[in-house]
């Protein structure tokens, strides 16, 4: 399940990355970025590389919080131990069989 959910939140947002990736560096040149008034010492491909991974992480974090939000109380609310196992003073509801 973790790992439909994984997917759920990293291909959408790889493929954002891409498209962003596509639309900013077609209008900027990385040889024209600045960072705090000195140019980068980074090569076109180091700032390409930087900014896609940058992009991924915004867009997996934006998916990520839209899988959250969309996750039902049921789920939030089980407890993953098993009945007998449980401490006392857990009240969680079980998951179905």
């Amino acid at each position: 399940m973790w790992t439909q959910r994984l997917m759920w939140i990293a291909w959408p947002a790889f493929m954002v990355a891409g498209i962003l990736e596509m639309l900013v560096f077609a209008m900027v040149d990385p040889q024209d970025l600045h960072w705090f008034g000195q140019p980068l010492t980074l090569s076109r491909e180091g700032v390409y590389t930087l900014a896609f991974f940058v992009f991924w992480i915004i867009t997996m974090v934006a998916s990520a919080m839209t899988t959250l939000l969309s996750m039902s109380p049921f789920e939030l609310n089980r407890c993953p131990v098993p009945a007998h196992a449980r401490p006392d003073d857990c009240h969680k509801v079980t998951p179905c069989p």
